[in-house]
């Protein structure tokens, strides 16, 4: 139920229930110890207050991770609405907790349908932000759909959301980007909808792409999405890696990451592919590569991680092994073709195992899929470890701290982490770790900045 200033000092909600806020407390504050440059900033927001009077809604994952930056940037100053940006990723201990312990408005409830996920997206967009936040560039699109009259692109047949954004007037529709400075983008799929936008002309206001800046992808999508992909699967399945073929499709730095680990738990991993470069890449890093059609017939697990739709399609699943197990861990549940699956079988047992479903073919053959073929690292998991966020959710921080003090400056297009915002988070992470590297000395400056050394 949504609530509106239901006790003094209580921000406007729709979470599952308050009663867990304590719960959700202790996993905040676990995940804080793990996060200590995000701690750094959050202090000094707290006295520069660089985000005040702003509004911000954020449509992200709502884990104890993400909680810590939510108490960043209200210690900026800001007005934050947090929605979810997977209906199975919200923790809801912790959205409860930061409603009840830390004043911050979320409207997120774990398992919720297309109806309430919409409804929440309406009411970040009611926010009249001034500043968002996305993981999947849902509140963009939404606003740029709703300006552009593509209703019916908002969700299909989600009426909340439709309802509301039909009572704007053309006239509205039109000034629906005013007071918006700026949007922070945390995902690969999202910057690649975004570009897109920007390419189309639909943009009107300047993005950072988060996703893209090293202290993120380097680190967040190799490390973060490597282990807890993996740590998805086990929790979900209990099966035992070591010795498994394991398909992952897409080598980009999510794919690295997976297939990384999955070779370090002693398993026999399988790269799929479709840009040659990434494949040789893959190759020479000593991994089989061969199409999807070749792997589906070897593979005992699959993971995508491409950011495509229907990776995993109709012509694959005849080809696997009866206890095939796939998953997805890229953002949309798009690359697994579930319908096409769905279409192939003659039942379907939900919960064999907590977030496993049971699909029987009609050859007899079982195939197994976790997370419903959404986020499996979020979906079975806990999503990615606290000290690989501190360095994304430092970037979301900081970044939204440069696109305030530059107003004005952007263009309406997407724009690269300054260097120095980089520079900064990677000197700290190194300090918190007890890392110290060298300096350039004057003359070794000097060397790398003249043509007049010569051999």
């Amino acid at each position: 139920m949504i609530v509106a200033n239901a006790s003094i000092g209580m921000p406007k909600h729709d979470v599952a229930d308050l009663a867990l806020a304590a719960k959700g407390k202790k996993r905040i504050l676990w995940a804080d110890q793990d996060m200590p440059v995000l701690t750094a900033i959050r202090e000094r927001f707290e006295i520069e207050k660089p985000l005040a009077g702003l509004r911000m809604s954020a449509c992200l994952h709502v884990t104890a991770e993400t909680a810590n930056l939510a108490r960043t940037l209200k210690a900026g100053g800001a007005d934050l609405l947090l929605i979810a940006s997977n209906p199975l990723s919200t923790q809801d201990e912790v959205a409860a907790s930061l409603v009840k312990d830390f004043g911050i408005g979320v409207a997120a409830i774990h398992g919720e349908d297309g109806m309430s996920y919409y409804k929440h997206v309406a009411m970040a967009l009611e926010h009249q932000p001034h500043i968002t936040m996305d993981d999947g560039a849902d509140l963009v699109s939404a606003m740029v759909f709703i300006a552009l009259d593509k209703l019916e692109k908002l969700g299909g047949n989600q009426k909340p959301v439709q309802d509301w954004a039909s009572k704007f007037t053309s006239a509205q529709r039109k000034t629906l980007f005013e007071g918006v400075i700026g949007s922070m983008e945390e995902t690969t799929t999202g910057v690649i909808r975004l570009r897109a936008m920007e390419k189309d002309g639909v943009l009107k206001f300047p993005v950072i792409a988060v996703n893209d800046a090293a202290t993120k992808h380097l680190f967040d999508n190799r490390y973060g999405t490597g282990q807890s992909t993996l740590d998805g699967v086990i929790r979900a399945t209990n099966t035992l890696l070591a010795g498994k073929k394991v398909v992952v499709s897409g080598y980009g730095y999510c794919g690295k990451g997976v297939a990384s680990r999955a070779r370090g738990m002693g398993s026999l991993v399988i790269v799929t592919e479709i840009n040659p470069v990434a494949a040789l890449e893959a190759a020479m890093d000593g991994f089989a590569v061969m199409t999807m059609a070749e792997a589906a017939r070897v593979g005992d697990i699959f993971i995508t991680v491409t950011g495509n739709k229907h990776i995993l399609g109709a012509e694959h699943f005849p080809l696997m092994k009866t206890g095939a197990m796939v998953c997805n861990s890229g953002h949309f549940d798009i690359e697994i073709d579930l319908k096409a699956l769905e279409a192939q079988c003659t039942e379907i047992i939900p919960d064999i195992r907590h977030e496993v479903e049971e699909y029987r073919m009609k050859s007899g053959k079982k195939i197994f899929v976790i997370g419903h073929g959404r986020l499996v690292n979020l979906a079975a998991a806990e999503g990615h470890p606290a000290s690989v966020m501190d360095m994304s959710f430092a970037t979301q921080a900081l970044a939204t701290e440069y696109c305030v003090k530059n107003q004005g400056k952007l263009s309406n297009s997407v724009h690269p982490v300054p260097v120095e915002v980089e520079n900064y988070i990677a000197t700290a992470k190194l300090a918190s770790m007890g890392v110290s590297i060298d300096k350039m000395t004057a003359d070794q400056v000097s060397y790398t900045t003249s043509w007049e050394h010569g051999t």
